[in-house]
């Protein structure tokens, strides 16, 4: 790994607390979607992090279910907002 494994889960760290601070400051609809949708990239990061220090492939599929899950709440808040506005 080119970039030191401890500095990528720094940087997994920053952006899932990013996502907190934006879930819990914020109590608009759009900005909670958005502060959940950041919180799964950063474990999807992290995941892949540990993939490629282990060596193991179950992380990378991790982050495959991740990013479905995220595409799923994705639509549904798309579908709520249509529906509200």
């Amino acid at each position: 790994m080119i970039v030191p494994f401890g500095h990528v889960f720094l940087l997994a760290g920053l952006i899932f607390s990013m996502g907190l601070v934006c879930l819990v400051a914020h109590r608009n609809l759009i900005m909670t979607l958005i502060g959940v949708e950041v919180m799964m990239n950063a474990a999807a990061i992290a995941f892949v992090a540990a993939a490629l220090r282990w060596r193991l492939m179950e992380g990378q599929a991790f982050v495959l279910f991740i990013l479905a899950v995220s595409a799923a709440e994705i639509s549904l808040g798309l579908a709520l907002v249509v529906s509200l506005y």
